[in-house]
């Protein structure tokens, strides 16, 4: 199709490759009417992610210890069949993939730093508490007679 809008960006100037992905197509089930049983509109995307070139070096292997539970043989597949036009889904699937791979190889989150509660905050919590519980304890029925 020319008038996919490739290519996919997954994160600043890295894209996926056209070449490296591989489309395979089925019919969806779902809304259609007599055309559902005529064309082939579910897709599914398929990029090899343990031989791509595409990605750093860094990035592949941060995608590859992530996405360990999704990948068969190292190749990662993504659906869609939502939309009732091939092209959508075409472009669901690219989407959600660049989605997929640009939080795969995302930074991890700088380590938090570990710092002590202030004396004056825990203070004040246990100051509140003990006023909370004499108010509670004000509120017995003891003295209803």
């Amino acid at each position: 199709m020319d008038g996919m809008s490739g290519p996919y960006v997954v994160r600043g100037s890295v894209s996926l490759p056209e070449a490296e992905l591989m489309w395979r197509f089925s019919r969806s089930s779902g809304p259609g009417g007599q055309h559902v049983n005529t064309t082939d509109s579910q897709v599914e995307l398929r990029f090899d992610l343990a031989a791509t070139e595409a990605l750093p070096e860094v990035w592949k292997r941060r995608a590859l210890e992530r996405l360990a539970g999704r990948l068969a043989d190292g190749v990662i597949a993504v659906r869609a069949s939502e939309h009732r036009s091939q092209w959508r889904n075409r472009e669901t699937a690219a989407v959600r993939l660049a989605a997929l791979l640009a939080e795969a190889t995302a930074p991890p989150p700088r380590p938090r730093r570990a710092t002590r509660v202030p004396r004056g905050i825990n203070e004040r919590r246990l100051r509140e508490k003990k006023q909370r519980s004499q108010t509670k304890r004000g509120r017995s029925g003891r003295d209803w007679g």
